[in-house]
């Protein structure tokens, strides 16, 4: 990669991760705006969903979408750039989460629809986003708890389940979309998705490290170019959008705050901290970058301050979108400021419809084959995650088919819910992420129990390990022989292929220092 203008670390100060690269302008925004073009059809299907959901007139509908975009935005730079001790600082997108479509859908329903029901709705993301907030500022002691709720059998359970979910997802915009899946889907759009995902493979192999970077990108632009030659893009929706539109807080009027919609959303928010941490974590996998318990409330608090934002501002519950997890990965950009470049485009965006309207002419043929290989990298970074675990032990194999199971009965017998379940029930349950997730956890509390400290930690890299490697009194010792080749599997280990991965850990226990923290910012939890 080209020679980066400068480094930073979350204090300002220079670092040596390439997290923290800040790469020249103009890549800033070609990788940013590939982030944009792969999370794009996600976000904006949340509002469109709701909305059409709620009987909400045309000229809402277009509101809600870029509130949506523009409060992504606005939530990404806190995710990526960090505020304080909020924002887990890693190339992590902010998007509206897909598990509260169901229960706000039945939300609004239950208040009447229309923009009576956005109000109720709102009343319960701006609540549910404070809580999430607030949670992440709990003692270390009882986060560390809580976090041990998710190791990773359970973590890595819910990234795959994750991918899994989602691709059927990218599936349906290969055949043109879900209203022409039931009609045998299209031909043609399966050829733009084969011809995208074929071309995104072929620049990832063979080009040069600066084009496999832009890959999907490319594949986006080249198919939606094809497309409009044979007429099949089409832009007539950019003449007719405004120049400028600017998202105002309660544009639909002040918040109601009832107390089942209220409940409801809370549940959603629980889920979606097990989706930001399995993300987060995912993450700095793929980035080389140790996590601590510390990291992962940094994360949450973002989650939640972009949550009750979003009430604010017209849009839902956020949480960190395991779309762009894949595109990292594909990638292999690892600054997070390129995250920021992407949330500054995402609220010019959200300014100019017309903008807007570009980036939704994209066919979905188009986008369903750049999608298909950014979220199958989604569920392999959870088999990776998994890879950590010792699946040969019964208990941990039984948590992660039996997960994996719960996740697919919803898209297998969906009409199970609304059959046999009350509307508000149906609405919570009717969802693979939220069965496995939950699946996950209790079974792991049934087999495996509270686990102590950071169930992520490297046992090697704690601070009481440290010493027995490099304390000069022990090179003098018998057993100096042995301690002599600990290095080579202490302390920040994370591929199991040498001593260090990139951000210093080795470096710290060799110092004595304990090798949980790696931006030298933020303490761990408390």
């Amino acid at each position: 990669m080209a020679r980066v203008a400068a480094r930073l670390s979350v204090n300002g100060e220079q670092s040596s991760h390439p997290v923290d690269e800040v790469l020249p302008l103009p890549k800033l925004a070609l990788y940013g705006f590939q982030h944009v073009l792969a999370f794009y059809a996600g976000a904006v299907i949340v509002p469109i969903l709701v909305g059409s959901a709620l009987k909400l007139s045309p000229e809402q509908l277009v509101y809600l979408i870029n509130a949506d975009l523009f409060t992504c935005g606005i939530a990404s730079i806190i995710q990526a750039w960090g505020v304080g001790r909020i924002g887990a600082r890693l190339p992590i997108i902010q998007g509206v989460t897909f598990t509260a479509v169901s229960p706000m859908i039945a939300i609004g329903l239950g208040a009447g629809g229309g923009t009576a029901a956005l109000l109720v709705i709102y009343g319960a993301v701006i609540t549910a986003g404070i809580a999430t907030f607030a949670f992440a500022w709990m003692p270390a002691r009882v986060f560390r708890v809580v976090m041990s709720l998710f190791p990773p059998v359970v973590t890595g359970t819910v990234i795959t389940i994750l991918g899994i979910v989602l691709l059927p997802v990218a599936l349906k915009d290969v055949v043109g979309g879900a209203p022409l899946v039931g009609d045998g889907g299209d031909p043609k759009q399966l050829a733009y998705a084969v011809g995208t995902m074929l071309f995104v493979l072929v620049m990832m192999r063979l080009g040069r490290p600066f084009v496999s970077s832009i890959a999907v990108l490319l594949g986006l632009v080249g198919g939606t170019l094809v497309a409009f030659a044979l007429g099949d893009a089409r832009f007539a929706a950019v003449g007719q959008s405004d120049w400028i539109g600017v998202t105002t807080p309660f544009h639909f009027g002040a918040p109601k705050f009832e107390w089942f919609p209220i409940l409801l959303m809370l549940i959603v928010m629980l889920i979606t901290m097990v989706e930001t941490t399995g993300d987060t974590y995912a993450v700095g996998e793929i980035v080389g970058k140790d996590i601590d318990s510390e990291t992962v409330a940094r994360a949450l608090r973002a989650d939640g301050a972009a949550t009750a934002i979003g009430g604010l501002l017209n849009s839902f519950p956020y949480v960190a979108f395991a779309e762009n997890v894949g595109l990292v990965r594909v990638t292999k950009v690892k600054s997070r400021f390129v995250v920021v470049a992407a949330g500054v485009i995402m609220i010019i965006l959200g300014l100019l419809p017309k903008a807007a309207a570009v980036v939704a002419a994209i066919p979905p043929g188009v986008l369903g084959g750049a999608a298909t290989v950014m979220f199958g990298m989604v569920a392999l970074a959870g088999i990776q995650t998994l890879g950590k675990v010792d699946l040969k032990e019964e208990k941990n194999a039984l948590i992660v088919g039996v997960a994996l199971a719960f996740a697919l009965f919803p898209a297998t017998v969906p009409a199970f819910f609304e059959k046999h379940m009350s509307v508000d029930l149906a609405s919570l349950l009717n969802s693979g992420v939220t069965l496995g997730a939950t699946a996950a956890i209790l079974m792991n509390l049934l087999f495996n129990g509270l686990g102590k400290g950071d169930p992520h930690a490297d046992p090697q890299a704690t601070p009481e390990a440290a010493p027995e490697v490099v304390l000069p009194a022990q090179a003098d010792a018998p057993v100096a022989p042995a301690a002599a080749h600990k290095p080579a599997t202490t302390a920040g280990t994370t591929d199991g292929t040498d001593g260090s991965d990139g951000t210093g850990a080795t470096d710290k226990a060799a110092a004595g220092e304990p090798a949980g923290t790696t931006d030298g910012a933020a303490t761990p939890a408390g």
